[in-house]
């Protein structure tokens, strides 16, 4: 994990489908992160917002017995209530969401606290300041961020080193064959920092599993069923449509599934320490276990290049992040 020593395997398990927004039976979902585990895998993350904190608990009940084990993530930023103050990056709303996320995981220390997104209403010092009494507390080992600009990971290091606060070790941002534009200066600034990296979504939501094909309906249950319009609607998904049957093209010449292909890819790029993937059934789990040792040649990668090209984004609303700034109220309307 960039420069701390920390060992994690090169997929993570993520836990966002564990709970209402995904799994509802919590006994299979223990089943799976257990699976996991014994699969290999010694990376787990979670946050506060998933199904409102049932992922946690779910995540703390698979973990009893196994913590030692386990390399566990998890995060905070999104409202979790009506009260005003319940979200967000204070030191007030970081140091609660950090007792309950202790509480509801079972655990006396979080391995990864990290900053779901940034805020830019709250001064990073402020954020920072907190996060650093959390570490002093022995509440928490490691801090990172989430889907955060490159001119916020590069004033955290700032701000960390000219404050004398714990810094941010790694950042997790979107990635995958469909999502490169952190390539352009996100990953290479976390290179520059001895950063991990940990992407999120390697599969972009289902689309590199080879689940939505051209001229076919989407499966039943799946997240394009339920967003047909939104999934389907509009050029940028028809471009992925069309991707697809070249990328699957691609990955039978190499012998393995898009899915294989797909997170390989991820994993390949020498800033990437960890993949997250977010099975929601032990089907899917077991799919994407055999294919961690999958690796991708310079040939498959050229062709891969000559389709969705360096540095760009299929879909710019993938992106998980758009500047405030753009806002109207930023352009004088």
């Amino acid at each position: 994990m960039g420069g701390t020593g920390l060992k994690v395997s090169h997929l993570c398990l993520g836990a966002m489908m564990f709970g209402a927004w995904g799994n509802t039976d919590q006994d299979d979902c223990v089943r799976i992160i257990h699976t996991a585990l014994d699969g290999g895998v010694n990376f787990l993350d979670t946050a506060d917002v998933y199904s409102k904190g049932e992922s946690e608990e779910i995540v703390g009940r698979a973990l009893k017995g196994r913590r030692d084990q386990v390399v566990l993530a998890t995060k905070f930023h999104a409202k979790m209530g009506d009260d005003p103050n319940m979200g967000g990056n204070s030191r007030r709303w970081a140091q609660r969401a950090c007792d309950d996320s202790l509480r509801r995981l079972g655990t006396d220390w979080i391995d990864v606290y990290q900053v779901h997104r940034s805020d830019p209403a709250v001064d990073l010092d402020e954020t920072l300041g907190a996060l650093s009494d959390l570490v002093h507390a022995g509440k928490v080992r490691y801090l990172g961020s989430s889907t955060f600009p490159p001119s916020a990971i590069v004033e955290a290091q700032w701000v960390a080193e000219r404050r004398h606060r714990e810094r941010f070790v790694c950042e997790q941002p979107p990635y995958s064959i469909f999502v490169r534009g952190v390539e352009r200066d996100v990953l290479p600034t976390c290179q520059r920092h001895r950063m991990g990296v940990i992407a999120w979504s390697p599969l972009n939501g289902g689309w590199l599993t080879g689940k939505y094909r051209k001229g076919q309906e989407p499966p039943p249950g799946s997240r394009g069923a339920r967003n047909w319009a939104g999934r389907f609607g509009t050029p940028e998904s028809q471009r992925k449509l069309d991707l697809v049957e070249d990328l699957l093209k691609v990955a039978a010449d190499a012998g393995i599934s898009l899915t294989h292909l797909a997170q390989a890819w991820v994993v390949r790029h020498p800033a990437v320490t960890s993949a997250i993937v977010g099975p929601r059934t032990m089907e899917q789990l077991t799919d994407l276990l055999a294919g961690q040792d999958v690796t991708l040649d310079d040939a498959v990668l050229d062709r891969i290049d000559e389709l969705v090209a360096p540095g760009t984004d299929v879909n710019p609303g993938d992106a998980g992040w758009t500047s405030p700034a753009l806002a109207p109220a930023a352009r004088r309307r």
